[in-house]
C-alpha cells in the first residue's frame, strides 16, 4: 500500500537511511546518531512522496519529484523516480508493484508526463526494476566515482 509518511514511520526512515545495504550504490549510509538527532518526529509530506507499507509497517519509500536541477541535460525538468526499500523487503516484487502504483498515480495527476530514473550500472536489481517499469536507456555517464545509467519512461499515450 502507498500512503503519506506518518510520525510512526520515523524509526523505519532512520533504518532505511542508516542501512549500509540500502546505500551500497548511493554513496553510503548516514550515521544513525546523526539521523536520530536531525530527523523530525513527523516526516515531511509533499505530493509524490510515498511510504510503502506492508502488513502495517513501512518497508520502503518512493519519491516522484521534478528534476529541475538535474546534472544530466536529458533529465532536466522531467519527473525523477527514486525509491529505497529495506533489505528484508528485497526480492519479493514489492518495489515493482509499488513503483508501478506510484507511476499510475502520477499519470492521473500529470497525464503524459515523461519520467526519468538514474542508477548505478552496478546496481543490477535497480537496472532490472527500471526495465520492468518500462524505462529505456537514454545515456550512461560517470558520476560519484561510478558508472551511472539514465533511463526514460516515455509518456503513456491515451488509448484510441
Amino acid at each position: 500500500m502507498l500512503r503519506e509518511p506518518e510520525t510512526r514511520d520515523r524509526a523505519a526512515f532512520i533504518e532505511l537511511l542508516a542501512s549500509p545495504d540500502v546505500h551500497t550504490y548511493l554513496g553510503g549510509p548516514r550515521p544513525r546518531d546523526e539521523l536520530e538527532r536531525e530527523m523530525p518526529e513527523a516526516p515531511e509530506r509533499w505530493p509524490g512522496s510515498f511510504v510503502v507499507e506492508l502488513d502495517g509497517a513501512m518497508i520502503g519509500r518512493i519519491l516522484l519529484r521534478r528534476a529541475t536541477e538535474h546534472h544530466r541535460p536529458a533529465a532536466a525538468g522531467k519527473v525523477d523516480l527514486g525509491y529505497l526499500f529495506l533489505p528484508r523487503a528485497w526480492g519479493f516484487g514489492y518495489a515493482a508493484e509499488a513503483c508501478a502504483a506510484a507511476l499510475d498515480w502520477l499519470e492521473g495527476v500529470l497525464p503524459g508526463e515523461p519520467v526519468v530514473l538514474a542508477t548505478q550500472t552496478a546496481n543490477v536489481g535497480s537496472m532490472r526494476l527500471a526495465a520492468k517499469l518500462g524505462f529505456t536507456e537514454v545515456e550512461r555517464f560517470r558520476a560519484w566515482d561510478a558508472d551511472q545509467w539514465l533511463g526514460l519512461r516515455p509518456p503513456v499515450l491515451p488509448s484510441a
